[in-house]
């Protein structure tokens, strides 16, 4: 336990001391507080809500409201038509308007409205505006008000009362879900972002973790370190040392950008992603960090042991394809569930209680359907005593490898020194 220790110890202070791991952690933490801060500063530089930006065709009185034009086949029919779409364009000012086409443009052009609605018949117009977001819904919502004054018209001169015509378009059906288990549109942006990140951190620390250990390898420092120290103490600290530097950046960047959503959280109101994001419940996160130790754990060491039985450095990436390849495998499992809306399917089910692809298979069904506690439990299980057992033969691998210089050792002879060790 010493030995341990000591390596333990003397591994997480080089992640520490790294200038590359130090100076990753500060650029995703300062991206986290660009990006949750942006809307503060729009506002305050005048291009955020109720800005500048907002303000192109705006009342000429100084009011926030960007102007709307409609223009009619006639006066009346533009100021009934303008009516109408007051209620369902809150965030304009409508105003009728009785010029042409050109004197649209002109109006649009300099600024002076923001966009315009020109009615040729009661079944189309033609929409002025002069930069088409691509979140402008604008068409879609004058469409349905539209197709509704269409339709009670012809319902009036049909000798329908203008009442109840009314009535009968705005007659609406009402329904009321009750959900028993999980929201999956809900749950499916930080189900993603989580499974993402724990993606990225076990292919990044497991190839520093197989990198490491081939270096030391082709220093020949190993020699005297492996005639010192326990080969056992030696992987697990290492791969201790990289895991709980891994889970220190997870927490720095993703506890940074809760601050720092929470600090701005009112200027976030309405974006239902972001605010699907930062709602992710206690417990989630809870199995998140549980899954993310185990599986780390394991591939950690399975890329230490096959870095121990490399001689160069560039050798690295062939070695370590096959376990990447089935990490790459399980990843692709779990996010094709989520996006094919069928998390319970057999093959992911299955992927949940085999060690290798757990970690993600496990934690997608638990944040996107409901999963029965003793799935979980036994789920956890395998995973303890599977990280337990690769890592007990990951030190043997260890200890066999790292003496073996020249040309990478076959699976057959590595397997025959195993037994001889």
């Amino acid at each position: 336990m010493r030995q341990f220790r000591k390596i333990f110890g003397f591994e997480f202070k080089n992640y520490l001391q790294n200038k590359v791991f130090v100076g990753v952690t500060v650029v995703l933490v300062a991206a986290m507080a660009i990006v949750m801060f942006s809307p503060r500063v729009m506002e305050a530089l005048g291009s955020g809500p109720g800005g500048a930006a907002e303000d192109v065709g705006a009342a000429a009185d100084g009011g926030g409201l960007p102007i709307m034009l409609v223009v009619g086949e006639g006066e009346q029919d533009a100021e009934a038509i303008a009516q109408a779409f007051s209620g369902a364009f809150a965030s304009y000012e409508v105003r009728p308007y009785y010029g042409d086409a050109e004197a649209v443009r002109e109006q649009i052009v300099s600024g002076e409205a923001a966009c315009a609605f020109v009615i040729e018949s009661p079944l189309s117009y033609t929409y002025y505006v002069g930069n088409l977001s691509m979140y402008d819904s604008n068409t879609m919502v004058a469409s349905e008000v539209l197709q509704g004054i269409y339709r009670q018209n012809a319902m009036v001169e049909s000798g329908l009362d203008p009442q109840d015509a009314s009535a009968i378009l705005e007659a609406r059906v009402s329904g009321t879900i009750e959900n028993l288990g999980m929201d999956q549109a809900q749950n499916f942006f930080y189900t993603y972002i989580m499974i993402f990140a724990l993606y990225m951190v076990i292919m990044i620390y497991g190839q520093m973790v197989a990198t490491s250990v081939a270096s030391e390898k082709s220093s020949r420092a190993m020699e005297l370190l492996i005639t010192t120290a326990d080969p056992t103490s030696m992987i697990f600290g290492k791969v201790m040392a990289s895991c709980l530097a891994g889970l220190l950046q997870i927490v720095a960047v993703f506890g940074s950008a809760l601050l720092f959503f929470h600090l701005n959280s009112s200027y976030w109101g309405g974006v239902g992603i972001v605010e699907s994001i930062f709602g992710m419940p206690g417990y989630l996160l809870a199995y998140m960090l549980v899954f993310f130790m185990l599986g780390y754990l394991i591939y950690a060491f399975m890329y230490g042991a096959v870095g121990s039985t490399v001689s160069k450095l560039e050798d690295i990436n062939t070695a370590v394809m096959p376990i990447t390849l089935v990490f790459i495998a399980g990843f692709f499992v779990s996010i094709f569930s989520m996006t094919g809306g069928d998390v319970d399917n057999m093959l992911v089910k299955a992927c949940s209680f085999i060690p290798i692809t757990s970690p993600m298979a496990m934690f997608t069904r638990i944040a996107m359907t409901t999963v029965p506690a003793h799935e979980i439990a036994i789920s956890i299980a395998i995973l303890i005593v599977a990280a337990i057992g690769i890592g007990v033969l990951s030190a043997k691998i260890y200890r066999v490898g790292v003496l073996l210089y020249g040309t990478r050792p076959k699976l057959g002879s590595l397997l025959k020194s195993l037994g001889e060790a």
